[in-house]
């Protein structure tokens, strides 16, 4: 295949896909490819194989593909259908054996990246790498397969840890092999919905290659646009959507302490300040919408695989370096947002009495509403500082599994139960962690069962007060004041809200000027502040990367002055 070969020249051929890893992001990938029956250069459509590892907690995936069942739990609509309707055509597969890749035209690398420290976390990537480059050894000759990422990757390992991991294999990047990086932007609850509808970007090392992702992809991309880029500056707008919404849920947490020490309404705060930004949304009436405003909503904290280490994958080159991090908002608000479970704590305390020793139990394990997604979930960090205030704790969750690993990891699968009733009957305070649907239908439920029930935290926005009018406990929830918010606060607010996506503005622009400078080997390839700008810009969720500029010290209210905004301060 020559290397000049465009996204719109005839002779490129797809026989074969293969996807590496079934999960929340290869899964819906895998089946939609299937369903979508792709021709390339053929007249049959191309099946899809997914391999999986033989690990002992994700092996039976395998059989649950080629039976016709989703590996994902929680409420997926449309999932479990086009998983079954298109193993049942023979058109999707899975597998065990990775060197069943070998004669695939295209693979997709779906594996789950992480950090250690300060440091991006490549282990389970390299060992599916190694086998994935261990089978395009034995590619038909004059093949040049697509492998795209997927998987979230710190800003230049597309140019230096992925190319060279292929190169230690024998297969050059741009003759053996194209290397291109489509960061997904899937959301658990809605995967379908978001591969279909949510704008991508489509990026390589070589020239060619975003034509060629962008070419395959539009088959399954049919209500969302397809960006072309290079690889670095798709590494930068998929770290910094999720760190920039890191930042804006920390910014909200500052405010919501401040709210809930005054008794002030943190919603009624935010719905004024969204309205003047004009980034308004549903998300303070409505606890299954996705707040896409300019001040988020704060809850337990924040939980998932991304959001909690993008920002340090997104700064990794430049911690490397030893670079000066003391005014970094990204990393601040990292502390910020860490500091939630206890702060949710603190809050119930002051409005139940000391929890030490008494009988709690906590609703919602998953991170994240209608999901079985435990990752990083806030509730288990909150589980644990409750243990250790010799609470008894009992946590539930209608979605996640009794041999959950990351409950298991932190020692807490004897405290879980699926039974609400059993997670109520003793509890004197329960905290509602996630807003799964049938907590927020059923605020009923709560009050019958939980007969010894003397408070109940409301950490998600999931209920109001007027939900328990006439129960015979209290209820406080996190940014439930009774207080209008003053003038000056929202004034206050919507200055400091201004100041930190001004400062957030100023820290990508240097860390792009410090990538640009080290990995950018030629001009198609350097990451461009007003190409960031404008991809981030169309992530669902919300990132408005504003112009760099200088950003002025703001007067305290009340005593109330943002961490955030003193990091961003300039002049």
């Amino acid at each position: 295949m020559p290397l000049e070969l465009s996204h719109a020249d005839t002779r490129w051929h797809v026989r074969k896909i293969g996807v590496v890893g079934p999960g929340i992001v290869g899964m819906p990938m895998a089946a939609l490819l299937a369903r979508a029956r792709v021709t390339e250069g053929s007249d049959t459509p191309a099946p899809v194989t997914v391999v999986q590892r033989a690990s002992p907690t994700s092996a039976w995936k395998v059989d649950a593909i080629n039976s016709g069942r989703s590996p994902i739990g929680g409420v997926e609509p449309g999932l479990d259908e086009v998983v079954a309707k298109a193993a049942a055509a023979g058109l999707l597969r899975a597998s065990h054996d990775a060197s069943e890749l070998k004669d695939a035209d295209v693979v997709l690398v779906c594996v789950q990246t992480d950090k250690a420290g300060f440091a991006p976390d490549y282990g389970p990537m390299f060992e599916a790498l190694h086998q994935v480059a261990e089978a395009l050894r034995r590619k038909p000759a004059g093949n040049v397969p697509l492998v795209v990422f997927e998987s979230t990757l710190a800003p230049s390992s597309m140019a230096t840890v992925m190319r060279d991991h292929f190169a230690c294999h024998g297969l050059q990047e741009g003759r053996d092999v194209l290397l291109g990086n489509s960061p997904n932007r899937v959301m658990p609850g809605r995967l379908v919905e978001r591969v279909e509808s949510s704008d991508k970007i489509v990026a390589g090392l070589h020239p060619s290659t975003p034509g060629l992702v962008q070419r395959l992809y539009r088959r399954i991309v049919t209500r969302g646009t397809l960006h072309p880029a290079n690889s670095l500056t798709a590494e930068v707008v998929k770290t910094l959507e999720n760190a920039y919404r890191d930042v804006r849920i920390a910014f909200a947490a500052e405010v919501v302490r401040f709210c809930d020490a005054g008794d002030v309404d943190f919603f009624a705060l935010r719905d004024e300040v969204n309205r003047r930004l004009s980034q308004t949304d549903a998300a303070s009436s409505n606890p299954t919408a996705v707040p896409s405003g300019g001040l988020l909503v704060p809850t337990v904290g924040v939980g998932g695989h991304c959001l909690p280490k993008d920002g340090i994958l997104l700064w990794w080159r430049a911690l490397e370096s030893g670079v000066e991090t003391a005014r970094s908002l990204i990393l601040e608000a990292r502390h910020v947002n860490d500091e939630s479970p206890a702060e949710t704590l603190g809050l119930a305390e002051r409005r139940f009495g000391d929890l030490a020793g008494r009988p709690v139990a906590l609703l919602g394990a998953a991170y994240r509403f209608d999901s079985e997604d435990t990752r990083n979930s806030p509730t288990l960090v909150l589980a644990r500082q409750l243990v250790e205030k010799g609470c008894a704790v009992t946590i539930h969750d209608p979605y996640v599994k009794p041999d959950d690993q990351n409950l298991t990891r932190l020692g807490l699968a004897d405290r879980f139960t699926g039974d609400l009733g059993a997670a109520l009957a003793d509890a004197q305070v329960a905290f509602v962690c996630t807003a799964h649907q049938v907590y927020v239908d059923a605020p009923g439920d709560l009050a019958r069962q939980g007969r010894r029930l003397e408070g109940v935290l409301d950490g998600c926005n999931a209920f109001r007060r007027e939900s328990f009018a006439g129960a015979p406990f209290g209820y406080a929830g996190i940014g439930r004041g009774r207080q209008a918010p003053p003038p000056e606060l929202v004034e206050l607010v919507l200055d400091s809200f201004r100041a930190v996506e001004r400062g957030v503005a100023n820290e990508v622009r240097a860390l792009l000027e410090f990538l640009n400078e080290r990995y950018a080997r030629d001009d198609f390839n350097r990451a461009r502040f007003s190409d960031v700008q404008k991809l981030a810009s169309t992530c669902g969720t919300g990132c408005a990367v504003v112009d760099p500029g200088p950003v002025k010290a703001l007067p305290p209210f009340a005593g109330f002055s943002s961490r955030l905004v003193r990091a961003a301060t300039t002049v």
